[in-house]
């Protein structure tokens, strides 16, 4: 490890698992003070070196808490990677309005509240002269459509469109927001869909290919927001070789 991250006080939201553990993990190696923010704070006590914080990122109250608990136990956050999504698959006519919502509640306003909350700092870090990053966590699902992800692909491409947007109004402030879209990775996500059709069918598609691994997002992550203040790693799209 490099430790090009020494000294930065990061965030990374949806971190009990897959890229989320993977990414707080990296930070935490690199020398960031790293919170480590999800619902299941049993799988937080596996990572190192980081100060866990158990909450539901589309709660705005937890949202609130956890914004108060970093800035008191670490101090003031440069560096926000906002990861927590959930992905649920069924076809148009079949899906559960539930998970349509609970898509949206996640992958947009807790995303959306994750940034917000956050912002004063990355903008306070920027006016310091040091590097400040809002990352969000899409997916190649927010420019690709793929059939029975409708409401997933639709709430990807909201991250798209607000990632470029926010990086014309913060970027001449100093704040890098920036869009790191996976294509397909061994990860637990989509495990939860009700669509037993679904399940099969994702599961399947992961033993076709060669997939990336969380860690393979975790090191693009960790990249673009090591990079020089003057940089801004704006969109990344990283996918698997067999993926195109």
């Amino acid at each position: 490890m490099t430790k090009s991250l020494e000294g930065r006080v990061a965030v990374v939201t949806g971190a009990s698992s897959g890229i989320g553990a993977a990414t707080a993990q990296r930070l935490a190696n690199e020398g960031a003070r790293v919170a480590a923010v999800a619902r299941r704070a049993d799988r937080l006590q596996a990572l190192e070196g980081v100060l866990p914080i158990a909450a539901d990122i589309a709660d705005p109250d937890d949202v609130q808490r956890v914004a108060d608990t970093v800035r008191a136990e670490l101090g003031r956050v440069d560096l926000v990677v906002a990861n927590a999504g959930v992905m649920l698959g069924a076809p148009f006519e079949q899906a559960e309005v539930a998970e349509w919502e609970q898509m949206i509640d996640v992958n947009v306003r807790g995303l959306i509240r994750t940034g917000r909350v956050f912002i004063d700092d990355l903008l306070a870090a920027a006016e310091a002269g040091e590097r400040a990053d809002l990352v969000h966590v899409g997916s190649i699902g927010g420019h690709e459509p793929f059939v029975n992800y409708g409401v997933y692909c639709a709430t990807k491409a909201a991250v798209a469109h607000l990632t470029r947007s926010l990086r014309k109004e913060l970027g001449p402030r100093g704040v890098r927001v920036k869009n790191v879209e996976p294509g397909v990775v061994a990860t637990e996500l989509g495990d939860g869909m009700r669509d037993e059709t679904g399940r099969a069918m994702l599961a399947e598609m992961r033993t076709q290919i060669t997939t990336l691994e969380a860690g393979d997002i975790a090191d693009a992550i960790a990249f673009a927001a090591a990079a020089p203040p003057r940089m801004n790693v704006a969109e990344l799209v990283v996918v698997p070789t067999a993926q195109g």
